[in-house]
């Protein structure tokens, strides 16, 4: 078997009294789709944040990829290939949708203070760089004859949709996924499914945060359950469905009896 690409080792995260991560502890295979999910308040985005360093951890580590994480700054931990969406949309309204996308690129950008000021020929070079990977990112989600709309134009599930082409213009070998569905209708929860799929068919680890369950059961290979900041259960979409401690601490005691 492969080294696991992402392992979590008793990590903790503590705001004065309130213990949001509880010494919570998993790995990712690479190739997998790894579901978080737990009721509101379960510390799922937290996890995320420790993560993606933009919450330091009080305790416990991240390995990726065999090296440790949770040490490092964030723009080396995206500089690794690891790359995130954000629950509330993080489009900028004022910019196309293309410039939108050539941010996510912006990690792998090499050129100096100097290059950028006075126009240079690396500045240049990678100017064209960028436009070109964020079309093909754009276009990869369908929406390349919307590259040079305002995104303020588009729909909610289109921002979506850029987002997700930001986060895959650094080209990440670990995504996380906070919420993809949130706010989506049926026919673009589909896109979201299908489009996720797709992203794991170019060999790319995915981790995601979702209230849709049937989302969840259909499209992971392991899922993870915390509540109160504890990981509670662990298995399958059809092991964690069943489990009984899950569906008290998700669906509540009602449902547990009605189950």
């Amino acid at each position: 078997m492969a080294d696991p690409i992402l392992e979590v080792r008793n990590l903790r995260k503590e705001f004065g009294g309130l213990v949001a991560v509880n010494d919570v502890s998993f790995q990712v295979e690479p190739g997998q789709i790894r579901a978080i999910i737990g009721p509101n308040g379960a510390g799922k985005t937290t996890l995320y944040n420790l993560i993606s360093k933009f919450l330091v951890p009080t305790s416990g580590e991240i390995i990726y990829k065999q090296k440790r994480i949770d040490t490092l700054p964030p723009y080396k931990i995206a500089n690794l290939g690891i790359s995130r969406t954000f629950q509330n949309l993080q489009v900028m309204n004022n910019m196309t949708v293309l410039e939108n996308v050539m941010i996510g690129y912006h990690s792998k950008l090499k050129h100096g203070l100097l290059s950028s000021a006075f126009r240079l020929g690396r500045f240049k070079r990678e100017e064209k760089e960028t436009i070109q990977v964020a079309k093909e990112k754009l276009s990869f989600v369908g929406l390349e004859a919307k590259a040079n709309r305002l995104a303020s134009d588009l729909s909610f599930g289109e921002q979506r949709l850029v987002e997700f082409a930001r986060a895959l213009a650094s080209d990440p070998q670990l995504l996380l996924l906070d919420e993809p569905a949130s706010g989506l209708n049926t026919r673009e929860i589909e896109r979201v499914t299908d489009l996720i799929n797709k992203i794991r068919e170019q060999g790319v680890t995915i981790m995601l945060i979702e209230h849709d369950m049937q989302l969840v059961m259909s499209i992971s290979d392991i899922v993870t359950v915390l509540n109160y900041g504890q990981k509670i259960a662990e298995g399958t979409p059809k092991e964690v469905q069943n489990n009984p401690d899950v569906i008290t601490a998700y669906l509540g005691e009602e449902d547990k009896q009605n189950a």
